[in-house]
């Protein structure tokens, strides 16, 4: 059951214009700067815009299909959308605000209950509040509950967190990979925050004046050597690691499939799984195994391509490290003076490491 969205929309000066494959499962990104069609391919996607012409199809169900006169509209959707803003019911307690999405759905058709999604968000406790007492992120943690009382096949979320302080972001990213890891049905969200991004996504969809400049596993697109542009200073790659020990200077070491890095100490159990993300900026090269240095992420690797940056005087640099991809950012000094060229074995010392999970 995959998401399929052909859409057309033509405003002014600005056409959306994209034709998508989702997954069936995960989080799809729908990733670009302000203006590139986001929300509008979003908003499409749930039918409270229509694209002339436009089919949208998820799985065997088809809820647009122009050619054959097919519109569904929104309400009748099997879907959940959660805006910037949380929108409850002012008037209304937490678990009323929670049943009211409950109730649009036959008790004999409702795919979630109330108590395991209040437990899973975290609100368990706020079911008495009223939303005026509440924090942005509770709020919005509730907002994400009512969607998923609704019994949706398909859950959009439209920036989610972009009308929050970064402490409040941080307070209800940890939710949003429970749903990540939790939830069986596939998940649309829009963003234009790079970190949340490379936190939260299994697939990516890099838009750009309406149209789809890349598609696909967030891994491969970030990547890319031909679209740093996309992500200016936070160009870098996700790597998905295994935490393998600890040693006795209260340092973690994270196992990927092109070698190890150290981190500070977890606490997550030997064997979990970690996202980690690694960016250009911090990634220095040398030609021959660096001896006492400060950094203890070292990696030998192979070139595989290098490409120039909206930064003048520095250029990116692809790297094979075994079966892993890294990017590292130099100066084209530093690269004229080393060689660095495609095929010439480097070693590639890491700077940073951020967890991202």
């Amino acid at each position: 059951m995959s998401l399929q969205a052909s859409l057309r929309i033509a405003r002014g000066d600005f056409t959306l214009d994209v034709d998508l494959r989702l997954p069936a499962r995960g989080v799809s990104a729908l990733f670009g700067h302000s203006g590139s069609g986001k929300t509008t391919c979003l908003r499409a996607i749930a039918g409270l815009v229509r694209a002339p012409g436009g089919r949208v199809c998820l799985g065997d169900e088809t809820w647009q299909d122009d050619a054959r006169g097919i519109f569904v509209p929104p309400h009748r959707r099997a879907l959940g959308v959660v805006f910037q803003e949380a929108s409850l019911f002012p008037h209304l307690n937490v678990r009323a605000n929670l049943e009211f999405g409950l109730a649009r759905v036959p008790a004999g058709e409702r795919r979630f209950a109330l108590g395991p999604v209040a437990e899973m968000l975290g609100i368990a406790s706020l079911l008495e509040r009223m939303p005026a007492g509440l924090s942005g992120g509770e709020r919005q943690r509730v907002a994400i509950a009512r969607a998923l009382l609704c019994s949706p096949r398909l859950l959009l979320m439209d920036e989610p967190l972009a009308a929050l302080d970064l402490r409040r972001k941080q307070e209800i990213l940890p939710y949003l990979e429970r749903l990540h890891d939790e939830l069986a049905i596939p998940i649309v969200y829009v963003s234009h925050a790079p970190d949340e991004v490379a936190r939260l996504a299994d697939h990516l969809v890099l838009l750009d004046a309406g149209k789809v400049v890349a598609s696909g596993p967030l891994t491969a697109i970030l990547a890319r050597m031909d679209l740093p542009a996309a992500f200016a200073d936070d160009t870098g790659v996700v790597l998905d690691t295994v935490l393998a020990g600890h040693d006795e200077d209260d340092m973690s070491r994270l196992h990927f499939g092109g070698g190890s890095l150290f981190v500070g100490r977890r606490r997550e159990a030997l064997g979990s799984r970690l996202r980690c993300r690694i960016h250009a900026r911090d990634v220095s090269l040398a030609l021959e195994r660096p001896q006492r240095s400060s950094i203890l992420n070292l990696l030998s690797g192979v070139v595989t391509a290098t490409a120039a940056t909206d930064t003048p005087g520095h250029v990116l640099v692809q790297l094979r490290v075994g079966e892993a991809v890294l990017l590292a950012r130099i100066s084209e000094r530093s690269r004229r003076e080393l060689g660095i060229m495609p095929g010439l074995p480097v070693w590639a010392q890491v700077k940073a490491v951020a967890l991202l999970a």
